[in-house]
């Protein structure tokens, strides 16, 4: 057995020029002429190939190398055995006489795929030319022999890819039609939508197509909390408190966010692999208003009390209403609030309000009974849906979260809301 060192050969003038393909692997057995490696020089790509018979033994280069004239390639075995191999034609010395006899014969035939490069072969112009339209040449389909690359292949497959963008976004823009108008049954009257309706429509439709909705259902145990509530009286006049329940949800949200900061984050390219972190708290309230829905933020929620609070969500109700509210007021959230306790209801999904990543939803509170320390007691129950997006927040979190809210919103933190 001997070791013969394969070398770069004299192919003109070509030095420091790029490997872009390697066609064979150590342990693979070489014929003479079958390719070993693809330069490729400012001017053309060639293929050099073997001028001795043998089996690989070590592979001393690899794609992207820079190469010249003597460098090695790599180092073959060469012994009698396999010159013999090689010049003697193998004897056929049975008749194969079924496909399940054949298969193995085939697969000893057949290369092994993962002895082959999946680099295409290109000119140097080619090359650039798919570089220039942001295509990656390896994905086309070369038509030239052995698979080669040309400027046409490169422009066919720019056209069947700007063709199918464009067979998709005509399919998601298909819009369903009316087979039959709804005056051909009875009477109708055609009236303008709000414009408020108009304007957040377009939102609630990205939101609901893009972004992954969970929602999460679960109850909070506000017993102590609402008799706190209702107790809360004017020192100096002794005049009970109008403060609603919503006042005490913001400020339990708030430390909720504080403790669980991937709530309290927005994304607006999941493909930059990014997330904007706020280190604010502005928490934005659902409003029903007769133009439709509003959501304005209160701006520093961690930073104000019960009664401010209670005040400033009965400013903003008044400026959505009567449409005093200015527009940046409507941006800018760490988490939206929509309750649906003063009309009721009690589980449902709200909508998240994008780029936020999260919103809670309230439905109206009630007495159940609750087995509690091992009696069933009455207890003042308060309908949780919680949905997020789940690119951010898995479901656990999520648990995590409303265990959290529920603890602020019950006896342990009743008191210290009010602070």
């Amino acid at each position: 057995m001997s070791e013969i060192e394969v070398k770069i050969p004299n192919i003109g003038d070509f030095k420091d020029v790029e490997v872009i393909e390697v066609l064979v692997s150590e342990g693979q057995t070489l014929k003479k002429n079958d390719p070993l490696i693809t330069i490729e020089s400012d001017k053309s790509s060639v293929e050099i190939p073997s001028n001795f018979v043998g089996k690989i033994k070590t592979l001393k280069i690899k794609v992207g190398d820079k190469v010249s004239e003597g460098d090695l390639i790599l180092i073959l075995e060469s012994t009698n055995e396999i010159d013999e191999k090689v010049k003697k034609k193998p004897e056929i010395k049975k008749k194969i006489k079924s496909t399940d006899e054949i298969k193995p014969v085939l697969q000893n035939m057949l290369p092994d795929q993962n002895k082959v490069s999946n680099i295409k072969s290109a000119s140097p112009k080619v090359r650039k030319f798919a570089r220039e339209l942001g295509v990656d040449i390896n994905q086309v389909i070369g038509s030239e022999r052995k698979g080669r690359v040309i400027e046409s292949d490169v422009k066919l497959f720019v056209a069947s890819k700007a063709n199918t963008l464009i067979k998709n976004e005509n399919k998601s823009n298909e819009k369903i039609k009316q087979e039959y108008s709804h005056s051909e049954f009875g009477e109708v009257e055609i009236k303008d939508i709000p414009r408020v309706k108009k304007l957040s429509s377009k939102y609630l439709m990205n939101s609901w197509t893009n972004i992954p909705h969970v929602t999460n259902h679960d109850e909070a145990d506000i017993t102590e909390l609402e008799e706190f509530r209702t107790s809360l009286t004017d020192i100096y006049t002794g005049e009970k408190k109008k403060i609603t329940p919503l006042a005490f949800i913001v400020k339990a949200l708030t430390a909720s966010l504080k403790k669980f900061p991937n709530f309290n984050s927005s994304i607006d390219e999941i493909d930059d692999g990014k997330m904007t972190v706020k280190k604010y708290y502005h928490i934005g309230i659902a409003v029903d208003t007769p133009h439709g829905l509003m959501v304005p933020k209160l701006r520093n929620a961690d930073n104000k009390n019960i009664n401010l609070i209670s005040s400033e969500l009965k400013n903003l109700s008044d400026q959505c209403r009567n449409l005093k509210i200015d527009k940046k007021e409507l941006f800018g959230g760490s988490m939206t609030i929509t309750s649906l306790g003063g009309i009721g209801g009690s589980f449902f999904t709200p909508i998240i309000n994008f780029p936020e990543v999260a919103i809670l939803g309230i439905g109206r509170s009630e007495k159940k009974q609750v087995f509690l320390d091992g009696k069933f007691v009455t207890r003042t129950m308060l309908p949780l849906s919680l949905s997020y997006d789940h690119r951010i927040i898995d479901g656990a979190e999520a648990a995590r979260f409303n265990n959290e809210l529920k603890e602020n919103l019950g006896k342990n933190f009743a008191y210290k809301l009010a602070i």
